[in-house]
């Protein structure tokens, strides 16, 4: 019976692969993230398969040989700069006065990772947003919600009330593109419907 593990510390993918109904675990390896690459797919498709083998590395060798770990990295790409997570409220300001009125890319790495092999690809989600007024931007800030998200917004929170459309997967914005997890799961023979919790039957 293959075991599923999420490298990563993020509450919505661990959100997703709940409402997915996926039994796993949580493996948090201090992956190295530091890299020169400046094409945003390929970053974070790199920087998701590094979490996701740094992962595997935690585990001893019998867990390895059942062990199926899913990693995950998201950035947005606005007029050619990469923005991550926002250092602290000033950041975040400068980075939602930079999408406003905008037409961004969202981008999410996803990596599966096994004793035998590793997959790792990239999704981009095409993202329209609003215009926020200075005021705006600073009462938003004031909630918290920005300051651990890639882009400072989070596209299912308040920050929706800016958010004119999306093209592509918005799970993809959220942090973990499902379907191409799916996907990279079945390419690597793991039938994705094994990973669910078994049903109460009590």
């Amino acid at each position: 019976m293959k075991k599923l593990y999420l490298a990563s510390a993020s509450p919505r993918r661990r959100e997703l692969l709940d409402m997915l109904g996926f039994s796993y675990e949580l493996l948090l390896p201090n992956a190295n993230e530091e890299s020169d690459e400046r094409d945003p797919a390929r970053l974070v498709a790199l920087l998701a398969k590094r979490k996701a083998e740094a992962a595997l590395e935690l585990l001893d060798r019998d867990a390895r040989e059942n062990a199926v770990i899913i990693g995950a990295d998201t950035v947005v790409h606005s007029a050619g700069k990469i923005l991550g997570k926002p250092k602290n409220k000033a950041d975040a300001k400068a980075m939602l006065a930079s999408l406003s009125d905008t037409t961004h890319e969202v981008y999410s790495g996803i990596a599966v990772v096994t004793e035998e092999k590793t997959v790792a690809e990239s999704e981009c989600t095409t993202v329209h947003f609003g215009h926020m007024s200075e005021a705006e931007i600073d009462a938003y800030v004031a909630t918290g919600e920005p300051m651990d998200k890639a882009g400072a917004y989070a596209i299912q929170g308040i920050c929706s009330l800016w958010i004119d459309g999306i093209e592509g997967c918005n799970y993809n914005v959220i942090g973990l593109p499902i379907r191409r997890m799916y996907k990279l799961l079945c390419e690597l023979g793991i039938e994705p419907m094994s990973l669910r919790r078994a049903a109460d039957n009590g």
